[in-house]
C-alpha cells in the first residue's frame, strides 16, 4: 500500500475523481511508493493534484479532471472549453498543466549537484527519470477515443499520458495500473534512487520538511543559478516519513503529542504554524516554560518565514505582556511578583478585563512544565471559530514537580480524546547516547501508558545513528575542570566543530561562571546565559559557546555537550530523583558528542563510571 501525504481520510477539500484515483494509488501500488497530494511546489507555488515518487522508477507529476465526456466541448493544447454550471469555461490543458508544474521542479532539482549526472553528454540533468500525465476518472477510454481522432489526441493529449476511467478501476490489475503510470514516461534508465537522494528530493521540493534551514524557497532569484546551489548543503535533514506524515495528517480542533526527547515534537510544531499562518486572521501564540527555549523558537519561526503571524513567549513573558496591553495593574501580596502576575491574568480575564478568543491557534512546547490554571487560561485565549491547539511534552523531562502533568487534560479545557499521538523515536541522539542516558536515569524513568485524557511515560526507542561513546572525566579539583572543559573546546574548534554546536551545561550559577572566565581565558568566544536578558537575546547562530543551566537547556540541541560540575550536586534521597531527572535532560540535549565531568565524587559519578 503506497503511502500518500496527507492520509486520504484527512483531505477534505478533494473532488469525487480525486479521491477515487488516491484510493487507487492507495490499493494498487507497492509500499515503497510515496504519493503527495495537493501540496505546493517552487517559488510560484505551483499545485499539482499528485506527486509519486518510486525509487526505482523517479517522479511523476499527475493532473485529474473530474470532466465528463458531454460537458468537454472542446481541446487545443493549450486550452480545454467546458460546461459548467456557470456555463461555458475556458480552462488550460490539464497535460499543460502537469508539464509546467514537472518543470518547476526539476529546474529547482537540477540544482543539486548530487541529483545530477556526470557524464559530459547528460551533465547536470537529473539523475533519475521524470513524467507528466492526466487522469480522467469520469471518461472511459472508449468515450475519448470516439471523441477525439488518433491525430488530435497525439497533438493535445497523446494516450499514454492519459489514464481513463475504466482503467483505474478496484478491479483493475496492479500491474497493469503501474505500467499506465509509468508509460508517461518518456524515458528510462538509471538504478534505484537511494536514501539520501530521497530525502534531497524532499528537501528540494517541500521547504516545510527541512530541518535546520530556512524554509522558506531557496531560489528567489532564478538567474543566479550558481549562488543557488552553493546556499544547498552537502548533507540535508528532513523530517522523517512518520513525522512528515504526522505534521501533514493533522486536523482541525485539539491535538496532543506525547514524545520522547528528540523525536520531533519542535520541527512539527513549526510545520503546524506554516500550514496554518497561509489561512488565519488573527496572530498565532506559540507558548512554552523556557525562557531560553522561548528565544530559540522565535528563531525557529524567524526562519520559517512567518515571524510577523506567530507571537511566541515564555508564559510568564507572555502574562506580564498582558497585562501592560490591557493597563492591569498587578495583584498585591507576598508571592513572588510572577505568580501574582498569573494570577492577575486569570482574574483579568474572569471578570472581563482581559478579552478571551485573541488568537487563532495556540502552540505549547514542553508543556510538562505547564500548571493545570495556566493550560485552563491560555486554552480560553483561543478563537472558538477556528479551536486550534497543539499541546506537545514529553513527561520524561518533567523537572518541576508543581508543574508536572498529573491532572485529566480535560479539566485544563484540553478536549483531545481520539486527537493524540505517541512519539517513541528518538531521532536527535546517537544510539550510544540515548542508551547511555536512559541506563543512568531508566529507575526515575520507567514507563506507563495512559488514556487519552491522561499523560503516559514513554520509552524512548533508538533512531539515530551510531557515534562515539559518551565519555566521563574525572579532575582533580573545580580549577583543573574548568581548565579541561576549555581545553577540549579548544581541541574540537581546531578540529573543525563550529562553536555554536557546542554547549556547556552546568548545575549551578557559580560553576557557569567558573567554567565561563576559563574560556574567556582561553581567547574562547562565549556566552553564558544566567538571567532573563541574555536568555531572551541568545542567538543559536552567533560564533559562539553558550553555557546553560540544565533547566535552560530543555527543548534545545547541540552537536556536542560538556555536563559539567556533577560532582558538586547534593545526592541525599531527598534531591535523587530530581537531579538524575535533570542529568538526563542535559544529557539528551547532545547529537552526536556527549563529555559529563566532575571534580568530586558522589552517588552521580559512580554511577557514570559504571556506564562509561
Amino acid at each position: 500500500m503506497a503511502t500518500i501525504l496527507p492520509a486520504l481520510s484527512t483531505i477534505t477539500r478533494m473532488t469525487s475523481g480525486e479521491r477515487r484515483f488516491g484510493q487507487r494509488l492507495e490499493s494498487l501500488l507497492e509500499d515503497n511508493y510515496l504519493v503527495w497530494y495537493d501540496i505546493p511546489i517552487g517559488r510560484q507555488r505551483r499545485y499539482p493534484d499528485f506527486i509519486l515518487l518510486y525509487p526505482s522508477r523517479g517522479l511523476l507529476f499527475l493532473e485529474v479532471k473530474d470532466w465528463k465526456i458531454d460537458t468537454l466541448r472542446s481541446m487545443t493544447p493549450e486550452r480545454a472549453e467546458i460546461v459548467t454550471n456557470e456555463g461555458l469555461k475556458t480552462v488550460s490543458n490539464p497535460l499543460q498543466q502537469a508539464r509546467q508544474c514537472s518543470f518547476t521542479a526539476i529546474n529547482q532539482l537540477e540544482r543539486d549537484p548530487q541529483l545530477t549526472q556526470t557524464n559530459t553528454r547528460y551533465k547536470g540533468k537529473l539523475c533519475f527519470p521524470y513524467g507528466h500525465g492526466v487522469v480522467f476518472p469520469n471518461i472511459t477510454r472508449r468515450q475519448w477515443n470516439e471523441a477525439v481522432s488518433a491525430e488530435d489526441q497525439e497533438r493535445i493529449l497523446p494516450a499514454h499520458r492519459l489514464i481513463c476511467k475504466d482503467e483505474m478501476l478496484p478491479t483493475t490489475d496492479p500491474e497493469a495500473f503501474q505500467q499506465r503510470l509509468w508509460g508517461m514516461f518518456d524515458y528510462n534508465f538509471g538504478g534505484e534512487l537511494s536514501v539520501p537522494q530521497i530525502d534531497r528530493i524532499r528537501w528540494q521540493l517541500f521547504p516545510e520538511v527541512r530541518i535546520d534551514s530556512p524554509t522558506q524557497d531557496l531560489f528567489d532569484d532564478e538567474e543566479d543559478t550558481q549562488h543557488a546551489v552553493e546556499m544547498i548543503p552537502d548533507v540535508v535533514r528532513v523530517m522523517d516519513l512518520q513525522q512528515e506524515r504526522l505534521a501533514r495528517n493533522m486536523g482541525d480542533g485539539h491535538r496532543v503529542i506525547h514524545g520522547v526527547a528528540g523525536s520531533g515534537k519542535t520541527l512539527i510544531l513549526g510545520y503546524r504554524c506554516l500550514h496554518l499562518a497561509q489561512a488565519v486572521q488573527k496572530p498565532m501564540l506559540v507558548l512554552c516554560f523556557n525562557i531560553t527555549l522561548a528565544a530559540r523558537l522565535r528563531k525557529f519561526i524567524a526562519e520559517k518565514g512567518i515571524a510577523e503571524k506567530v507571537q511566541v513567549h515564555h508564559f510568564h513573558e507572555w502574562c506580564k505582556r498582558q497585562l501592560d496591553t490591557y493597563d492591569i495593574k498587578t495583584l498585591p501580596g507576598s508571592k513572588p511578583a510572577y505568580e501574582r502576575q498569573v494570577e492577575s491574568v486569570i482574574n483579568a480575564v474572569d471578570e472581563g478585563w482581559i478579552p478571551r478568543a485573541q488568537y487563532s491557534a495556540l502552540m505549547i512546547d514542553e508543556g510538562h512544565d505547564f500548571e493545570q490554571a495556566w493550560l485552563k487560561l491560555v486554552v480560553q485565549m483561543i478563537d472558538p471559530t477556528t479551536n486550534s491547539l497543539l499541546l506537545l511534552y514529553d513527561d520524561a523531562q518533567s523537572i518541576y514537580q508543581k508543574q508536572s502533568l498529573k491532572f485529566p487534560l480535560s479539566t485544563a479545557g484540553i478536549q483531545a480524546r481520539g486527537r493524540t499521538t505517541i512519539l517513541k523515536l528518538n531521532y536527535r541522539n546517537t544510539r550510544e547516547i540515548l542508551t547511555f542516558a536512559y541506563d543512568f536515569a531508566k529507575d526515575f524513568l520507567q514507563s506507563h501508558d495512559a488514556d487519552d485524557d491522561h499523560i503516559p511515560l514513554i520509552k524512548p526507542e533508538v533512531a539515530g545513528v551510531s557515534g562515539p561513546t559518551p565519555a566521563f572525566r574525572l579532575r582533580h579539583n573545580k580549577e583543573d575542570e574548568a581548565r579541561y572543559i576549555a581545553h577540549c573546546v579548544k581541541r574540537w574548534r581546531e578540529d573543525g566543530s563550529e562553536l555554536n554546536s557546542i554547549a556547556i551545561i552546568y548545575a549551578h550559577n557559580t560553576q557557569g561562571k567558573r567554567f565561563h572566565s576559563a574560556l574567556q581565558e582561553a581567547g574562547i568566544p562565549s556566552r553564558c546565559l544566567q538571567d532573563a536578558a541574555t536568555k531572551r537575546e541568545y542567538d543559536p547562530m552567533a560564533d559562539e559557546v553558550v553555557l546553560l543551566s540544565r533547566q535552560s537547556s530543555k527543548g534545545l540541541e547541540f552537536d556536542t555537550v560538556l555536563l559539567c560540575g556533577v560532582g558538586e550536586l547534593a545526592d541525599n534521597e531527598e534531591r535523587y530523583a530530581q537531579e538524575t531527572r535533570l542529568l538526563y535532560v542535559g544529557m539528551t540535549r547532545a547529537r552526536r558528542r556527549l563529555m559529563i565531568t566532575s571534580s568530586k565524587l558522589n552517588a552521580y559519578t559512580e554511577r557514570l563510571a559504571e556506564l562509561a
